[in-house]
C-alpha cells in the first residue's frame, strides 16, 4: 500500500541529494560547485512549482517527488535508495529486534487470517492461541473475506504496549468460536535462529541478519555453548544479507586478537578511518568456521573478510554476494527515509570485495543469476578472478578482491539440475504456507508424536514431496525441483517440525545432512 507524503521534506530530500550527487562528481572549486547547487535547487523548484499551479490535469506532486527522488539515486549505486515511510516502519522494526503486537506467524489463507504458530512466549501464545486457529475478528472489525493486504491485518493487530486487543477467532479442530482478550506486549525478533552444540565439542551460530541486538545475543549464546563443553566454532552466515557492520565489527572482536584490524573504510575525500579488536575476546582460540554463500552480503562480508584476512578461521561454502559499500541514513518528519552510500569498506588486507555496478541496478541484482547458468556454484574453477585482485594474509594465503569473499574450501550447491528459483523456494515462506496447508488438513494425525516418532513418520513417506511439487507446479509455472529429492524432502520435513514443534526443531532436521556442516565436521 503506498502512502503518500508531506511535500516540505521530500523536496529538501530532493535537494540535497542533488547536491551530494553533484558535489561529488563534478571538480569544480568550491565556488562554482556552490553556484551550481543552487542554480539546481532553483530550477527544481520552478519546475515543481510550475506544473503545481499551472498543469492541467489533477496531479498528485507528491508521486512526481517521490519518482525525482528515486530517479537521482538511481544515478549513483545500487545502494543509495529511497525508502517510503510504509517500508521505513518495517525496516526499523527488523533492525531494532522487536516490535509491539500479538505474537503470531500467520498466513491469509483463503481469505481468513490464519494461526500458522504463536510465537514463543508472545501475547498469543499465553493467552492460549494455537497453531490453526483463524482470527475473525480484532475489536470487532472482521478481518475474513476482506482481502486485506499483510501490512493492514498487521497494523489492526499491533499497537501501544499494554493496550488491549479482544479476538475473535475459530478454532477449527474444536469447531466453536472462542474469544481472547490480551494485551499487546513487546515481541522480539531474533537474529540468531538456533545457537546449538552439533556434538560434544562443536559449537554451531546461525545469523539471519545483524540488527540492533544481534551482537548480545551472539555473547550470550557464545559463553554458553563455551559452557557446555564448546571448543570449536561454526557461525552460520547464509543468506545473512548484512544490517549494521557495527554489530558485526563487535562479533569479529570476540574472536580476533587485541590490535589485530578487523576492517577500514575510506570516504570520498579519502579519510580512512580503522577499526581494531580491542580487549580480550571469548573466542579469540579454538577452530573457527564461518559459512556463507552467493546471499551473504554486507556486514556478513565484514566478518567474513577479517576472520579470512588475519588467518583466524576457515571460510567455507560459495562466493559471497560481494557489497563492500557503507551507507548512511537520512530521516524525515514523514516517517521516509533516504538511504546514501557515503563510503566503500575494505577488508584487513586491502581488498574491496564490492562488485561492479556500471551495468546499472538490475543487472547488479541479476548478476546471482549469472553464477548460477555458468557453473560457479557448482564448480569453484568457474570463478574468475582478474590477478590485479590477488591479496595475501599474514600467513601467505591468497585471498580476492573485486566480487564477494571466496572461500578458503568450496562447497558447492545441494540442489542437482534445479532451476535457481526452486533453490530458493526451500527456504521461503511458499514452503511454509504449503506445510501449514497439509497439517491443516490432518493435524491431528500428529498429535502426541514424540520427536523421533515424527522423523520416522515423516522418513517413510514421499507423499509430501509429491503433493509439493503438484502445489508449486500450480502456484509458480515452470518450476523444476531437479535431481535433488532428498533434499527438498528434507526441507519439507523441517518445516513441519517448526509448525510442530519450534525453531530448534527446524534445524536439527536440516543441519543433520547439511552439506557445508558435514564437510566441516569431516575435515576435523
Amino acid at each position: 500500500m503506498k502512502i503518500n507524503f508531506k511535500y516540505i521534506p521530500v523536496y529538501i530530500a530532493v535537494i540535497l541529494s542533488i547536491g551530494i550527487f553533484i558535489g561529488g562528481f563534478l571538480n569544480f572549486s568550491s565556488q562554482n560547485r556552490f553556484l551550481v547547487t543552487n542554480n539546481s535547487k532553483a530550477k527544481l523548484n520552478k519546475l515543481i512549482d510550475f506544473i503545481d499551479n499551472e498543469y492541467v490535469d489533477e496531479l498528485d506532486t507528491d508521486s512526481i517527488v517521490n519518482r525525482t527522488v528515486d530517479n537521482i539515486l538511481s544515478q549513483l549505486d545500487p545502494h543509495s535508495v529511497y525508502i517510503p515511510p510504509s517500508e521505513q516502519v518495517v525496516a526499523a522494526e527488523n533492525m531494532k529486534g522487536d516490535f509491539v503486537g500479538i505474537g503470531v506467524r500467520f498466513y491469509v489463507y483463503k481469505d481468513t487470517v490464519a494461526v500458522i504458530q504463536p510465537l514463543e512466549n508472545g501475547p498469543s501464545a499465553k493467552a492460549g492461541i494455537k497453531s490453526g486457529d483463524r482470527i475473525l475478528y480484532a475489536d470487532g472489525a472482521r478481518l475474513f473475506g476482506r482481502k486485506l493486504a499483510n501490512d493492514s491485518l498487521s497494523a489492526r493487530l499491533k499497537g501501544e504496549e499494554g493496550s488491549e486487543v479482544v479476538l475473535t477467532v475459530y478454532r477449527k479442530s474444536e469447531k466453536r468460536k472462542i474469544e481472547f482478550k490480551l494485551k499487546r506486549g513487546i515481541v522480539p525478533l531474533q537474529s540468531i535462529d538456533v545457537a546449538l552444540l552439533l556434538n560434544s565439542s562443536t559449537a554451531y551460530i546461525k545469523i539471519n541478519r545483524f540488527a540492533e541486538t544481534t551482537y548480545e545475543e551472539f555473547k550470550s549464546n557464545l559463553l554458553r555453548l563455551k559452557k557446555q563443553g564448546a571448543q570449536s566454532l561454526l557461525i552460520d552466515l547464509r543468506d545473512n544479507g548484512g544490517g549494521y557492520m557495527e554489530e558485526a565489527i563487535a562479533i569479529a572482536d570476540e574472536l580476533l586478537p587485541d590490535k589485530q584490524l578487523i576492517v577500514f573504510t575510506k570516504n570520498k575525500n579519502g579519510r580512512i578511518e580503522k577499526t581494531y579488536a580491542t580487549k580480550k575476546g571469548a573466542f579469540e582460540k579454538g577452530k573457527l568456521f564461518v559459512l556463507i554463500n552467493e546471499n551473504s552480503a554486507s556486514a556478513s562480508e565484514i566478518l567474513a573478510g577479517a576472520i579470512q584476512d588475519n588467518d583466524r578461521g576457515t571460510i567455507v561454502g560459495r562466493r559471497s554476494f560481494g557489497k563492500g559499500l557503507v551507507q548512511r541514513e537520512m530521516d524525515f518528519a514523514d516517517g521516509s527515509a533516504v538511504r546514501l552510500t557515503v563510503a566503500r569498506y575494505y577488508t584487513p588486507t586491502g581488498r574491496s570485495i564490492q562488485k561492479p555496478y556500471f551495468k546499472g541496478t538490475e543487472q547488479y541484482f541479476k548478476e546471482s543469476e549469472l553464477r548460477f547458468k555458468n557453473g560457479e556454484l557448482y564448480d569453484k574453477d568457474s570463478i574468475k578472478v582478474a590477478d590485479s585482485l590477488k591479496f595475501k594474509t599474514p600467513k601467505g594465503k591468497i585471498v580476492y578482491g573485486g566480487g564477494g569473499i571466496v572461500p578458503d574450501v568450496f562447497v558447492p550447491l545441494e540442489f542437482e539440475n534445479a532451476d535457481e528459483a526452486a533453490v530458493y523456494i526451500m527456504e521461503s515462506g511458499i514452503l511454509g504456507n504449503f506445510v501449514f496447508e497439509q497439517l491443516d488438513k490432518k493435524r491431528n494425525t500428529f498429535k502426541g508424536l514424540s520427536f523421533e516418532q515424527f522423523l520416522k513418520k515423516m522418513n517413510a513417506t514421499d507423499v509430501y514431496y509429491s503433493t509439493f511439487e503438484k502445489f508449486i507446479s500450480k502456484h509458480i509455472h515452470g518450476i523444476q525441483l531437479g535431481k535433488s529429492k532428498s533434499v527438498v524432502k528434507r526441507y519439507i520435513n523441517a518445516e513441519f517440525a517448526r509448525q510442530l514443534y519450534d525453531n530448534k526443531a527446524y534445524y536439527d532436521v536440516v543441519l543433520k545432512h547439511d552439506k557445508m556442516i558435514k564437510t566441516i565436521l569431516n575435515k576435523k
